[in-house]
C-alpha cells in the first residue's frame, strides 16, 4: 500500500488536526488513530499531521531498525500497520502496543533472514521456529566455553574421526535431551525448537547462568516459538541449569545438557524422578500428556 513509503511531504492537501506533535504522548497518539479511522479511506494519504507522524516513528525506531540491520522506513512501515489495528487505537497506552509489535516484527524479520524463508512464514506458520538459522551452532567458537566436546583444536584434532566424534557427541546429547521432554508428553515440534534455541543462543553469551538469564528475560523469543513464559522458563532451567547459587554443583545445577556431555548415561536421567516431575510440571500441553 501508498503509506508503506515515506508520507507525502507537507503540502498534502488535508486537516492540521490537532497541534503538530501531540502524538508524541500516548493520549495524543490516541486521539489522532482514532480521527484518522472516522476520517474514512484516504486519511493517511492526505493528512499532514499523518505524514508527520509517521516521520516521527521512523526516527522513533532508527536505533532499533539500525540493531537489527533494517531500513528505518520498513520499520515505520511495521509501525504503521500496528496504528490501523482497533487495539491500538483503543489500547491505554498506543506507544507501548506499536513498540511491542515493532520489536516481534524486528526479531521475525532477523529470523527469516537466518532461515532462508518469508516473514510471514515465521509470523504465522505453526511451528515455523522448529528450524533454526543456516549458520549451526557447531560452528560458533564460544561453545568452546560452556564444554569441551564444542571444540576443535587444529593442533590436536587433525584427523576427521575427532573431530566428527565430538560433533556426534554434541548431536547425541542434544537428541538424548528432546527425547526427555517427549517422554514427558511435550510436542516434538515445540521442544526442538526451544532446544535448538537455546543452545544457539549459549553460542553468544559467556556462560550457561548468562544464557539462562538473557534467555528468560526476552520476553519476544517465547512468543516467536509458541511457549507460555513460564514453560519456557522451566525449560531453560532444565536444559542448561538453574544459576541459583543453591544448586551450583548439582545436578539441577548443570541441567541435562551438561550432564550427558560429561558423560552420565541417559538412562540415569531417565530414573532421575525429579528431572521428570519438573520436564512434566513445565509441559505447556501437561493435560494432554500421559
Amino acid at each position: 500500500m501508498d503509506e508503506h513509503t515515506s508520507p507525502a511531504s507537507n503540502h498534502a492537501a488535508g486537516q492540521a488536526g490537532s497541534t503538530s506533535g501531540s502524538f508524541e504522548s500516548p493520549e495524543g497518539l490516541r486521539a489522532l488513530l482514532i480521527r484518522l479511522h472516522e476520517s474514512g479511506t484516504g486519511a493517511w494519504r492526505n493528512d499532514r499531521e499523518a505524514a508527520e507522524l509517521m516521520r516521527f516513528t521512523a526516527a522513533r525506531y532508527k536505533q532499533l531498525a539500525r540493531k537489527y540491520g533494517l531500513d528505518a522506513w520498513a520499520v515505520a512501515s511495521a509501525a504503521f500497520e500496528v496504528m490501523l489495528a482497533p487495539s491500538t487505537r483503543n489500547a491505554g497506552n498506543p506507544w507501548a502496543v506499536v513498540t511491542h509489535a515493532v520489536r516481534i516484527t524486528c526479531l521475525a524479520e532477523t529470523r527469516a533472514a537466518g532461515m532462508l524463508t518469508s516473514i510471514s512464514k515465521v509470523r504465522h506458520t505453526s511451528r515455523i521456529a522448529g528450524f533454526h538459522d543456516a549458520i549451526r551452532f557447531a560452528e560458533r567458537e564460544h561453545l568452546t566455553d560452556y564444554h569441551p566436546a564444542f571444540a576443535v583444536d587444529p593442533a590436536t584434532d587433525e584427523d576427521d574421526d575427532s573431530e566428527n566424534g565430538d560433533r556426534a557427541k554434541v548431536t547425541t546429547a542434544l537428541s538424548d535431551t528432546v527425547g526427555l521432554f517427549l517422554s514427558a508428553g511435550w510436542d516434538v515440534a515445540l521442544v526442538v525448537a526451544c532446544v535448538e534455541h537455546a543452545t544457539y543462543r549459549l553460542a553468544d553469551l559467556p556462560s550457561r547462568a548468562r544464557a539462562v538469564e538473557v534467555l528468560r528475560r526476552d520476553r519476544a523469543t517465547p512468543e516467536l516459538l509458541g511457549i507460555p513464559p513460564r514453560s519456557w522458563t522451566a525449560l531453560l532451567r532444565i536444559v542448561l541449569g538453574n544459576p541459583d547459587r543453591k544448586h551450583a554443583g548439582t545436578p539441577t545445577g548443570e541441567g541435562v545438557l551438561l550432564r550427558l556431555l560429561d558423560g552420565e548415561p541417559l538412562d540415569s536421567l531417565r530414573c532421575d524422578t525429579g528431572l521428570l516431575a519438573a520436564i512434566w510440571a513445565a509441559n505447556p500441553n501437561k493435560s494432554d500428556s500421559p
